[in-house]
């Protein structure tokens, strides 16, 4: 097994969601993932925000606001059941998806949105991501949505029945997701990391320091041993639209989320049309692991 960081095109393709798990392990904390928006008109209308981002050194795309019942990304010149798939050989990346568990009964501190069927974290979307080939799932709200962590909880047990095994999942949150007492501290504690774990999560999303109040480096680092004493990864997210602040705001952040002991990093999608300003990802990046293994990340052939 190679390190995610050595792993190219074609043995991305060959990788089911826990063999890049083992890639995320051996590579000690320097696998960058970018989420974008898939509905969004993309940063350059000739491309995809997708491969935008990984011309900038990201290791992982997670497409949000994708939605299973209509599965589209703009920028491409593909739709439909093989979208995924071809996205995948075009950016020469695994590739995944949010889904969103949304919480009907949750006391939301503001007007909240309605989120298409094919968006939420449900058996039969969970059943239709499989069959379109993703690489793995992220359970997650955005703002607005009703997100909360119990219904977190009860779709990673649904997402662990369909994705068998071998399936990666991704759970947590990145923010309040519009959802009383749920922000700030109290959005993640040492309980709910251990509910979401015994659920069948493999990687915690937690915020990285500095983009929630509350989350210093110190309270993050503590839920990271946490999650890892449990068995799992941790995924530090910038969520917050901070993607979209100055490069120096990037790098600390970056460097603190380091300092906490994640094993990967989330850069968000609201920079600039539907992603991370591009220069954003290049300095996270280089901050993390360097100038060699981003570069290498950014110049290596998808026919590898």
């Amino acid at each position: 097994m190679k390190r995610l960081l050595d792993c190219d095109a074609s043995d991305f393709l060959k990788m089911n969601g826990q063999e890049i798990k083992r890639a995320i392990v051996a590579s000690e904390g320097r696998v960058i993932l970018a989420e974008v928006i898939a509905s969004f008109q993309p940063y350059n209308g000739s491309i995809t925000n997708a491969e935008m981002a990984a011309a900038f050194g990201a290791d992982l795309i997670l497409l949000n606001f994708f939605d299973v019942d209509n599965p589209h990304v703009e920028g491409a010149s593909f739709s439909g059941d093989e979208v995924i798939q071809s996205l995948k050989h075009l950016v020469g990346r695994p590739v995944g998806i949010n889904l969103e568990p949304v919480d009907e009964h949750a006391d939301h501190l503001e007007m909240l949105q309605s989120l298409p069927f094919g968006r939420r974290a449900t058996r039969a979307s969970l059943e239709k991501a499989k069959l379109l080939g993703v690489d793995f799932v992220c359970l997650t709200g955005n703002p607005k949505t009703g997100v909360t962590n119990k219904e977190i909880t009860s779709a990673i047990r649904v997402a662990r029945e369909v994705l068998g095994p071998e399936g990666l999942i991704i759970a947590g949150k990145m923010h309040g997701a519009g959802v009383a007492g749920e922000t700030g501290p109290k959005m993640m504690t040492e309980d709910v990391l251990r509910a979401f774990i015994e659920a069948g999560a493999d990687i915690i999303l937690i915020p990285s320091p500095g983009t929630i109040p509350g989350f210093t480096v110190e309270r993050t680092a503590c839920l990271i041993d946490s999650v890892h004493r449990l068995g799992a990864l941790t995924i530090l997210t910038t969520g917050t639209s901070q993607e979209g602040a100055d490069e120096e705001t990037m790098k600390q952040i970056a460097l603190h989320s380091k300092m906490a002991g994640a094993d990967m990093y989330h850069i968000g999608d609201a920079g600039i049309a539907g992603m991370a300003i591009p220069q954003n990802i290049l300095s996270y990046s280089i901050v993390v692991r360097g100038k060699r293994h981003t570069y290498r990340r950014m110049a290596a052939s998808i026919l590898r």
